[in-house]
């Protein structure tokens, strides 16, 4: 079977298996208050048969997992007053140990969009594969092929994230940033 089939086999049971369940979508389509709704559209259940498409692996029955009762107040025609939300609970939900299967190089890590501190002392500026020291220990080489003069003492600089996995060095009294990696 070549490759153009099993995308289109996949396409047809996802898209089976999400018509199946049109009546449920609707159904929740229909609730006014949005805390009930969310609850609804979380009570649907993926067949097992779409699930086992999409991964490309046959589902266990230990992992399925089974439709959690729905709320009353969801079989509610929409007509009706706004029932009271649900109470809930503040802590997520552990995931179980088969959702994270192999999944263990990608650690739960909050990204961190930038980091501020100061390059301590007198700072002349940077060179292709310069390595700056920051204040905090970390150092960080220069990666592209920019130069710069700057003159600073306890230079204030932020490293940000940038777009594919970029980070770039910013300099307080400068809009020169050279893309760095951090080294230590």
């Amino acid at each position: 079977m070549n490759k153009s089939t099993k995308t289109l086999i996949l396409l047809l049971t996802i898209s089976g298996s999400a018509l199946a369940d049109d009546a449920g979508i609707q159904r929740c389509r229909g609730i006014v208050n949005a805390t009930v709704r969310l609850a609804c559209y979380d009570s649907l259940v993926v067949p097992m048969a779409a699930a086992s498409a999409a991964t490309g692996k046959p589902v266990a029955a230990a992992e399925a997992r089974p439709s959690p009762p729905t709320p009353a107040a969801a079989t509610a025609p929409a007509t009706s007053p706004a029932a009271p939300p649900p109470q809930t609970s503040a802590i997520a939900p552990i995931p179980a140990k088969s959702d994270t299967f192999g999944l263990e190089h990608r650690a739960s890590v909050v990204a961190v969009e930038a980091i501020e501190s100061y390059i301590p002392g007198r700072f002349e500026g940077w060179e292709p594969k310069s390595n700056i020291t920051l204040a905090n220990g970390q150092v960080w080489q220069v990666t592209d092929d920019t130069s710069r003069y700057l003159l600073l003492n306890d230079a204030k600089v932020r490293v940000r994230r940038g777009a594919l996995g970029a980070f770039y060095l910013e300099f307080e009294k400068s809009n020169h940033s050279p893309r760095v990696r951090r080294v230590k």
